[in-house]
């Protein structure tokens, strides 16, 4: 439910490792600490040093190295045994300028005692061991090594793309699932809701008991996170290939591309619809077998998750505004106690949702509930593990359910103007444009709703009572919207005829 949160914290500890050779070069992934010698910010103004490979010893004393051979360069250990500070002191006796040290653990920031950073003045810092290797394969022992962290930025490119991916979804989820109420109205009299293939959302009850069991299910998924996460993502296979296929075969229908079709035992099979379910499905499959492979699969991700929450705004309908104000209010508070209540409680202090959103393990399965759009700016950072602004698909549905019941209200008015839906999706950019302005000003991700809620039903409700037709937009469905019409219909043929003296009847039923 966060609206952008940065897998690490804002102070930068990942920097970049320049290798190279002659004309050839490659950079890695190192982290370090700024309480030991700073590193510089550009490529440019880092020193170049010769890369002395002593990845034979762990460097916890000098015993067997001879300063001529390392002296002014950079040196590069295993890592064990003794402290980082151990090694950097042994090193810098020697002579050395930047101590690099090969690990093959999990890269974690090198500390030591506040009393041992002001000993050390030389450069340090950890890589991983297979890169060492790699660029040892690719450039022999002959290379040449730089060291520099770019700063961390807050403002990232994508944090645009994830505003846009958000605005389109409500938009044309919200358009949808008013051209199909249209289409519904057109071919049964707007009456007969059963057969339409949307699910009605009609009574408060049923709503607390949602919100009540989504509740729930956050918890249990906090609590059998490594149980649950491959449950979650077999629904979300099968339900973003079921939206994958409406969303796709709905643009068809809409561009007329024709069909063809043949029948065999007296089933009659559609080509295109053939061919469309083997396309989506082959997207959900590659998807599901390359799930955590950061680097390209967030494009997958993100468009089986936009076709979800379309086909979700489209199917799923509220049935009035008294309706949705339950549902988002009890929603907004879910969301604001999840993320701003539960670290009290947590033993780590980091909130439920963040907790099962982002996955308890970084390396580990992370539930596809999140719009994620790589960190542009974050060079070094995505060296080292891929840095996300990441949107949870609840900030885009919730509010998104709101802005498809006014494009339907607009429907059964007729309005053609389409005032309600419009003024819904220009307060659902401004309320995400407040998230993101609140995040990048506070430094933490935010629970998105917080914002989005009052300014989506502020301004329905504004819209409605400026037009005077608050009675009926908190009745809401066709049937209340006509009894509505039919008596405001009398009220104004009554005073019509009793201003004229006349007695002959009032026709409101068409």
């Amino acid at each position: 439910a966060n609206a952008s949160l940065p897998f690490r914290l804002a102070v930068t500890l990942e920097a970049i490792l320049h290798i190279s050779s002659g004309d050839s070069y490659r950079e890695y992934c190192i982290v370090h600490n700024h309480s030991w010698t700073p590193l510089s910010e550009t490529l440019d103004d880092a020193v170049q040093y010769p890369l002395v490979n002593w990845t034979s010893t762990l460097l916890c004393n000098a015993s067997g190295i001879l300063p001529d051979l390392v002296k002014g360069k950079a040196l590069v250990v295993t890592r064990g045994e003794c402290d980082f500070s151990q090694k950097a002191l042994v090193a810098q006796s020697l002579g050395a300028k930047t101590l690099l040290i090969a690990s093959n653990e999990d890269l974690t920031t090198p500390s030591a005692n506040d009393s041992e950073y002001a000993k050390v003045n030389i450069s340090l810092a950890l890589m991983r061991y297979r890169d060492f290797l790699e660029a040892r394969q690719a450039f022999g022992e002959g290379m040449q090594v730089k060291l520099y962290a770019p700063p961390y930025s807050k403002i990232d490119p994508s944090i645009a793309v994830i505003l846009l991916i958000a605005v389109v979804t409500v938009t044309l989820g919200g358009y949808w699932s008013g051209a199909y109420e249209s289409g519904v109205a057109d071919t049964e009299g707007g009456d007969n809701k059963a057969d339409s293939g949307q699910l009605s959302l009609y009574s408060p009850l049923k709503v607390v008991i949602f919100v009540a069991m989504m509740c729930g299910m956050l918890v249990l998924m906090y609590y059998f996170y490594y149980v649950l996460v491959y449950i979650i993502i077999a629904i979300f296979c099968l339900a973003s290939a079921s939206a994958l296929f409406s969303c796709i075969d709905a643009v068809l229908e809409k561009i007329g591309c024709g069909t063809l079709s043949f029948s065999v035992r007296n089933w009659n099979f559609s080509v295109r619809s053939i061919l469309l379910a083997a396309v989506c499905i082959s997207i959900t499959v590659v998807w599901a077998v390359y799930r955590n492979e950061d680097r390209w699969i967030w494009i997958l991700q993100d468009l089986l998750g936009i076709a979800f929450c379309l086909n979700f705004m489209k199917t799923i309908s509220l049935s009035n505004f008294k309706i949705c104000v339950i549902l988002l209010s009890l929603l907004l508070v879910y969301d604001v106690f999840f993320v701003f209540i539960t670290p009290f409680f947590t033993k780590n202090g980091v909130s439920i949702m963040v907790q099962v959103a982002l996955g308890p393990d970084a390396s580990g399965e992370k539930l596809p509930v999140v719009m994620r759009v790589p960190r542009f700016s974050a060079w070094a950072q995505n060296l080292c593990g891929m840095q996300f602004s990441i949107l949870g698909y609840g900030d885009i549905i919730v509010p998104g359910l709101l802005v498809a019941y006014c494009s339907r209200f607009d429907v059964w008015i007729k309005s053609s103007k389409k005032i309600y839906f419009v003024s819904c999706c220009i307060a659902y950019l401004l309320g995400m444009l407040l998230t993101f302005a609140v995040m990048l000003l506070s430094g933490m991700g935010q629970p998105a709703l917080l914002y989005l809620v009052p300014f989506t039903v502020i301004t329905s409700a504004v819209v409605a009572g400026c037009r005077g037709e608050m009675k009926m937009f908190w009745a809401g469905t066709t049937y209340e919207v006509r009894q509505a019409e039919k008596i405001q219909c009398f009220d104004s043929c009554s005073y019509v005829l009793s201003a004229f003296k006349q007695s002959s009847p009032c026709f409101c039923d068409s």
